[in-house]
């Protein structure tokens, strides 16, 4: 049986023909609309009806082999606070490089393993609604799940980048903003706290006890220096209407303070012992980042088969970060060359520095210094027919599109170890930085070893992580 996640993200990508290998047609008029669209009046909020469409107004399939919740297009929960698109711009990459920054800190988060008899192992289909924390001012992508018994829903950030799954509690000595009602395990009849000698509790990167009751204590330091300290807990996780997983490993949060926007807490999607996929024996992880700027949805899945028209690559494991998922990629084609870049430079030395990896909340693509400098040389040449523009914060190769409906641009691939390439879409290159048509080459340098594949290079491609047999797949318009 397979694990699904409805998701509510937001998309807008355009394949480029396999035979338009040097350029493809930009529609700058609808790319532009979209930006403009999403400071207008009339996406100021959530209407209640799609708060609760998930558990209210749908029947739930009786296949018990691949349950699956309609998808259907919404309004954010919130209208900008930001005045602007170039204001939102700003705000997201200083976001973005904060994150960043913290990723590539290499510093080491070894950890041990959930024992598996405590795990989960039965397989079943659970989903659940996500939706894109744009006009929260986030680029985070957000999933409304089930906590405790009754079930009560909540906001909650995923993160592919991070293994602990936790969420705002009462009583709430520090707590930031959310958009629910702070989670009251009081409320709960199957709230358990965790033991300082638990698997669970020993698998904390920062474990410690409470003195009076020998129960664990966790502490979550965030790059950007976002925190969350509390204590570690077993609670009942609902997916919608799909089904429920007891038992889960949470942290419940008594102080917490940082960027997240508006949701009650995070889902740590990560490969170490206490995120999701580990506490439920996930063979595989399936998603497809939908564009930010948009009102579509798509979907996350656990143990779901990749799709037949996949571009795969090995997916590697680094024993000093087991956190991330680690990608073998070997080069980049600009336009139909490939760029000249060092040998090796993707790859994960024997200390356990350099390599690249899939982040889902980091919104630009990092690459090392060289590798970058390489890479935008190669760009802004095969693009030199396209009216240039100032640099925009991180970014230095950008254009002024504004007067102008269609372009033809340089087509930008990956290519992987093996030797399979993926062709990547104009949107997941080329992005809007304010509202007037001003597009910036969505790549970025990185003095550190580590490169990221950010969420932005993977919108609108179905991402699958075959944990089981060690291989990633990409399959653009599967969404």
């Amino acid at each position: 049986m397979a694990f699904i996640f409805s998701v509510y993200i937001i998309l807008l990508l355009n394949t480029p023909s396999i035979f338009s290998i040097k350029t493809t047609t930009f529609d700058v008029s609808s790319s532009l609309h979209q930006t403009q669209t999403l400071f207008s009046n009339s996406q100021n909020s959530l209407p209640d009806s799609l708060i609760t469409r998930s558990d209210s107004t749908h029947s739930l399939q009786t296949n018990l082999s691949h349950l699956i919740l309609p998808l259907h297009s919404h309004l954010s929960l919130y209208k900008p606070t930001h005045k602007n698109y170039t204001q939102l711009t700003l705000s997201r990459l200083a976001h973005d490089s904060v994150r960043v920054n913290s990723l590539t800190s290499e510093l080491n988060h070894d950890s041990g393993r959930v024992n598996s008899s405590n795990s989960l192992t039965a397989q079943k289909n659970l989903q659940t609604p996500v939706t894109a924390g744009t006009r929260q001012g986030s680029g985070e992508y957000f999933t409304r799940i089930g906590i405790g018994t009754p079930a009560k829903e909540y906001y909650m950030v995923i993160d592919t980048g991070s293994d602990v799954i936790w969420i705002q509690c009462e009583p709430c000595t520090n707590c930031y903003q959310q958009s629910d009602p702070i989670f009251n395990p009081i409320d709960s009849s199957t709230y358990e706290t965790v033991s300082c000698n638990s698997p669970q509790c020993n698998s904390l990167d920062l474990p410690s006890c409470t003195l009076l009751t020998a129960t664990c204590l966790y502490q979550v330091d965030y790059g950007d220096g976002s925190t969350t300290v509390g204590n570690l807990a077993t609670e009942t996780v609902t997916f919608g209407r799909s089904g429920t997983v007891p038992n889960v490993a949470i942290g419940c949060g008594h102080e917490n303070h940082g960027l997240f926007s508006g949701a009650a807490g995070l889902i740590g999607l990560g490969g170490a012992a206490l995120s999701l996929p580990s506490q439920i024996n996930a063979k595989t992880i399936s998603y497809c980042l939908v564009n930010r700027d948009s009102v579509d949805s798509s979907t996350l899945e656990f143990n779901s088969a990749s799709p037949s028209d996949s571009v795969t690559a090995p997916l590697l494991k680094n024993h000093k970060l087991p956190t991330y998922f680690y990608i073998g990629m070997t080069g980049i084609i600009v336009g139909d060359e490939e760029v000249a870049i060092p040998k090796g430079c993707f790859e994960i030395d024997r200390l356990g520095r350099g390599g690249i990896i899939l982040d889902s909340g980091t919104a630009v693509t990092r690459l090392t210094t060289q590798v970058y400098d390489s890479v935008r040389d190669s760009f802004a040449k095969a693009a030199s027919q396209l009216p240039s523009s100032s640099g925009f914060d991180i970014f230095d190769t950008c254009y002024d599109l504004g007067k102008l409906k269609k372009v033809e641009v340089p087509t930008v691939s990956f290519v992987f170890t093996g030797g399979k390439t993926l062709w990547l879409k104009t949107s997941n290159y080329l992005v809007p930085v304010d509202g007037k048509g001003k597009y910036c080459f969505a790549f970025a340098a990185t003095p550190r070893s580590l490169s990221i594949i950010g969420n932005i290079q993977q919108q609108g491609i179905r991402v699958s992580y075959d944990i089981a047999n060690s291989l990633v797949s990409f399959s653009p318009d599967s969404c």
